[in-house]
Formats: structure tokens, sequence, C-alpha cells
């Protein structure tokens, strides 16, 4: 063990800003090209001592993946040597303005259109809108496919200048 182990061992002193650096290598588990931190389904880091309180918002209360990743944040805490309580909320705080721009940029990377950012005023659940950006060629000539992706936060886009089918998340 290296002395600086022995010192976050014998002290179990960690920071804030260690546990956002440590969640911020957990993937998402159906987009691992994208962190949880970057989803920005991470929504607070609260440290007391020894124990590190993570509260997180699913992208969706139904999401099939939200014991996985409870506990992966969990694991992750844990390896700073401290105990971990990660509690979810389950209140539909989570909106598709809270992906980091670099998340957006994994995203599109990776073939995904990212989401438009919500409009101001009335909001609905679902903004589709026309002319969303292919992210293999960057056309805006695109057309709704399918409304329902792999997931309910997805849809499925086809390009007409490359085309590419892709996923375009949905404004939420």
């Amino acid at each position: 063990m290296s002395e600086r182990d022995e010192s976050v061992a014998q002290s179990h002193e960690v920071t804030e800003r260690a546990v956002w650096r440590a969640l911020g290598e957990v993937p998402d588990p159906e987009i691992p090209v994208v962190s949880l931190v970057d989803l920005g389904v991470v929504k607070a880091v609260e440290i007391e001592g020894d124990r590190v309180r993570v509260d997180f918002a699913p992208t969706f209360m139904g999401c099939p993946a939200l014991e996985v990743m409870q506990r992966m944040l969990a694991e992750k805490v844990e390896e700073l040597g401290v105990e971990a309580e990660v509690r979810v909320l389950l209140d539909d705080s989570w909106s598709t303005d809270d992906i980091t721009p670099e998340g957006r940029e994994k995203l599109r990377t990776a073939g995904f259109a990212p989401p438009a950012p919500r409009p101001s005023g009335t909001l609905e659940l679902v903004q589709l809108q026309r002319g969303f950006r292919c992210p293999y060629c960057g056309s805006t000539d695109t057309r709704l496919e399918n409304l329902f992706g792999p997931t309910p936060c997805r849809s499925i886009r086809y390009c007409e200048s490359c085309r590419q089918p892709f996923e375009q998340f949905k404004t939420i």
C-alpha cells in the first residue's frame, strides 16, 4: 500500500471533489460512452464523516437499470474507503437539460442525437421538433421514423442525406 493509500485508509477523509470525480467514472448501463454524471442523473453529494450520500434521479421512474445504477454508484464511492448511501429521487427531477455539454458531445460521437434544449413557457413531456441534426453527417434533413426507441427517452429518426437511422433523445 502506498503512503497516500495508507493516509486515505487511516483518515477516511474524502472530499466532495474526489467523490464527484469517482462518480464520473460510472458508465450509464445502457449507453456506456457517457457517465451517469455526464447524463445528469447524479444530483447531489453530501459527506458526513465516513459516510457519503449520493442522490440520483433516473431518467424515468420505470428504468430497468435503476438498481444496477444504484449499486454501481455505491461501489464507486466505497472504493474511496467510506460508506455509501445512494438515494433514488422519485420526484421526476431529471431533465434532458441536465446532460452536460461533455455528455452531449459523447452521445453525438457515439451516434446518438442529443436532445434539443427545452423551450421556455409551457413544457410538454416530449417535444418533437423537425430538423434534428444527424450525428453522422450533420444534416438537418431528418425525419421521425418511430416515436418509440429502445427506451422511453429515445426515438428513432432517419437521415435523408446519408440514409442512416439514428436514435434521438427526446426532450424531457
